[in-house]
């Protein structure tokens, strides 16, 4: 097997992480919104700024660095400012964010004021002499959310989920703990299983189930 099979078997069986295509340059992506004459795409930038500065991967000047002349540099500016307006009707704050609206002028402080008013009313925003859509705007930003919350959620399971399986395996051997596991789904048990599981896994599911030593263990833990 070649490193190149070995690293898509690897990202098959659950390990993105070892995926084969690159990861795109998040810097360059950014300055390629800017600098593209479409609308759609400068609708994309704040949830695009929003997902990186999560992640840790923004660099303002990484970005700057990408722009070929002043009129991206100002359009780069503008579209920050878009997505302070966003951020600010989500009540979201990083803080690259707080640092940078400590140097905007009072014109940037009373265009963000506007763009939210507009955004709060769905009044169209007058950017470059375009509108940018405020409903489309905040589908763009709702779809971030419904995905981060998705996210969230995924994050919790498999919390609980590992959570669970280091608790059964504090009480449980690997094969009680099979059995177990059995039972729950109502597989089918060999008449040994059976015996065994009777025996021996049985008696600690009763205890488990016993409510006063539930609640005997939370006080000993404090909880």
């Amino acid at each position: 097997m070649t490193d190149r099979q070995l690293l898509s078997s690897l990202s098959k069986f659950g390990l993105p992480m070892f995926e084969l295509s690159a990861e795109p340059n998040l810097s360059e992506t950014l300055a390629q919104v800017v600098q593209s004459r479409e609308t759609r795409f400068w609708e994309t930038f704040p949830v695009l700024l929003a997902n990186a500065a999560e992640n840790y991967q923004f660099e303002l000047k990484r970005v700057e660095r990408r722009l070929e002349n002043k009129k991206h540099k100002d359009r780069f500016h503008r579209l920050m400012l878009l997505s302070g307006a966003m951020f600010s009707l989500y009540h979201l704050s990083f803080s690259w964010w707080i640092k940078f609206k400590k140097d905007l002028t009072e014109n940037d402080k009373d265009l963000l004021k506007t763009w939210k008013n507009d955004l709060n009313h769905n009044r169209p925003l007058k950017f470059n002499g375009a509108d940018l859509d405020p409903e489309r705007l905040k589908r763009l930003f709702d779809l971030y959310f419904e995905k981060k919350a998705q996210k969230t959620r995924f994050q919790k399971e498999k919390y609980e989920e590992f959570s669970l399986e280091y608790s059964l395996s504090q009480i449980f051997s690997p094969k009680q703990k099979e059995l177990f596991k059995k039972k729950l789904e109502g597989l089918p048990f060999t008449k040994t299983e059976q015996e065994y599981y009777s025996r021996k896994v049985k008696k600690k599911v009763v205890a488990l189930a016993n409510s006063e030593l539930h609640s005997l263990s939370k006080k000993l833990l404090g909880v």
